[in-house]
């Protein structure tokens, strides 16, 4: 495939890219909302966000199935239809004034983001060449996750303004409009656009699995160790991303002399990081390894998130003409280091999978559900034993992401056929 053939396929990635932040970062920062409107705990504020990636696991392995049979454009095209629809369920919760009908809108767009990221990570790391090119791509893609995952808590912050007391979910009704309609032009798009179907299954692999005439493979994604530990890493990862923003939002949010407008703008900042991060991946991501990007980048996250603990709350800095909490600017700068992350171990786990790609990108999605349970854990923490303590967890996870960079990510079975 040439590169110029190339071009508009990469385009429509980058889009996808861009709407699955905003809206699985709007389900986050509606957690501010809930637990105004509906009386909800640090815990319950994120069902919306529990529900989103839960159904990852529900939807991974069967979108992946759908990539295989039906190929990029399809399942991207049904991604967006289903994306409009859970976000249209989400805006009815509103004037339906039910916690529970917010719930399954979030369930339901969470199908569509599960789907479009099976779409998108492995066809940028195929038209990106694969190995490091491959991640450059990711990287660069990511970028425009990041630009989506900004303005999503920088806006709902805007709508809900300087008060919590008086905050619901009618005030996110612009935003939800937004996102419905992001939907429908993306369907308009993709349908539009000629997009390289390098993982499809061919006439005669369909012909033969309806005759049922398939021969068992004996191996698979699961039959190789790195790609094992890197779908546990993607867990880790995606619960660390999301939970360092959202519980930091609901923290802050509480803080009378912080309020949601100052906490929902830092936490767009945290995600602008991670885009300032992802173009810098993306500029050296032919350089450096995956990794040594990984490594670097988990280490410097618990440094940072030490520096959060362990500085006292009171502890200010002024910065456009508020006081600020130090501990804040660190949750901020910690999108630097989660920027690159999911490009470095996608990267890292599906090296030399050969066909065993798209089957293995489901599974990997199917993990991705750790971005509602772990924030869910830090916050059913934070409940008990508030919630600058509940980090310790998110340390955790980030130990088990040196520990894949540094030792898990070996290819240790080489000698499987993957061609």
């Amino acid at each position: 495939m040439s590169k110029n053939k190339n071009v508009p396929a990469i385009i429509v990635m980058f889009a996808l890219f861009f709407m699955i932040a905003f809206v699985t970062n709007f389900a986050g920062s509606m957690g501010v909302i809930v637990t105004n409107q509906f009386g909800a705990t640090k815990a319950l504020s994120q069902l919306g966000t529990l529900a989103n990636f839960i159904a990852y696991a529900c939807m991974g392995i069967p979108a992946g199935i759908i990539l295989k049979r039906k190929g990029y454009k399809f399942t991207a095209l049904t991604a967006v239809i289903v994306g409009l629809v859970g976000v249209a369920v989400q805006w009815i919760s509103g004037p339906a004034e039910s916690f529970l009908v917010y719930v399954i809108g979030a369930f339901i767009a969470g199908f569509s983001m599960c789907m479009l990221n099976i779409v998108v990570n492995p066809m940028l790391n195929t038209l990106g060449g694969g190995g490091n090119k491959g991640n450059r791509l990711i990287q660069l893609g990511g970028s425009c996750n990041s630009i989506g995952g900004t303005i999503a808590p920088i806006l709902l912050g805007y709508l809900v303004g300087g008060e919590l007391v008086d905050a619901s979910v009618k005030d996110a009704a612009p935003a939800m409009i937004i996102a419905m309609a992001i939907f429908a032009l993306a369907a308009v798009i993709i349908s539009l656009t000629k997009i390289p179907e390098p993982h499809m299954e061919t006439p005669e692999e369909k012909a033969a699995r309806k005759a049922g005439k398939v021969a068992k493979d004996p191996h698979g994604p699961l039959s190789f160790r790195h790609f094992v530990l890197g779908a546990i890493a993607i867990f880790f990862y995606v619960g660390i991303e999301v939970g360092i923003p959202n519980t930091a939002n609901i923290y802050f949010s509480e803080l009378e002399w912080v309020g949601p407008a100052l906490t929902g703008t830092m936490i767009g900042a945290y995600w602008l990081c991670m885009m300032i991060g992802r173009l810098a991946g993306s500029a050296i991501g032919g350089k450096v390894s995956s990794k040594t990007m990984l490594s670097v980048t988990s280490i410097a996250a618990i440094v940072f998130l030490l520096c959060f603990i362990f500085i006292p709350e009171s502890a200010t800095v002024t910065l456009f003409e508020k006081q600020l909490p130090v501990t804040l600017i660190f949750i901020t700068i910690c999108g630097l280091c989660t920027s690159v992350m999911w490009g470095a171990i996608f990267n890292l786990s599906a090296e030399g999978l050969g066909k065993y790609t798209a089957t293995a990108s489901g599974i990997f999605m199917t993990l991705v559900c750790g971005g509602g349970i772990i924030p869910f854990l830090q916050n059913l923490l934070a409940d008990h034993i508030g919630s600058v303590q509940s980090y310790w967890l998110i340390i955790a996870c980030l130990g088990y992401l040196v520990f894949y960079a540094l030792v898990g990510s070996k290819n240790v079975n080489k000698d499987i056929k993957v061609d």
